[in-house]
């Protein structure tokens, strides 16, 4: 399996203010949030309090589109966008942050809210980070 730190390697030529591990880092916490925040949802949706859980399936959902829409744009490479990729990272922040909030209040009772809000923590400290690089 090629890493995600071969490929930002692999790209002709990156401003030098955003290193790559710090960006392959994001770049995987996004991932995995994205995957981490879309099977909470379902497994929320499942729960026969569904309808009590409406608010933070849609705030996964959010965060699920909003962590995707990051990484492709973290990952594109050269001649970024800085004021855009700044942009969405902050998006990216506080989606994480929305989700995390309900997913850590529902983290006791359910496992894939703690697996959720584990994740959405990890992704908005490594956007935080890509953030900093930034200036």
């Amino acid at each position: 399996m090629l890493q995600t730190r071969e490929l930002f390697d692999s790209l002709a030529s990156r401003a030098d203010h955003l290193d790559n591990q710090t960006l392959a880092t994001a770049a995987d916490a996004l991932s995995a949030c994205e995957l981490a925040v879309t099977a909470c949802a379902v497994g929320m949706l499942a729960e026969k309090e569904a309808d009590e859980l409406r608010a933070a399936i849609n705030r996964d959902l959010n965060c699920a589109d909003v962590a995707c829409a990051t990484r492709r744009v973290l990952t594109r490479g050269t001649d970024a966008d800085h004021a855009l990729l700044a942009a969405q990272l902050e998006a990216c922040v506080m989606a994480c942050e929305h989700s995390h909030e309900l997913c850590a209040q529902h983290a006791p009772q359910h496992e894939h809210c703690r697996l959720c809000s584990e994740a959405t923590d990890r992704a908005a400290t490594a956007c935080r980070e890509v953030l900093r690089s930034l200036g």
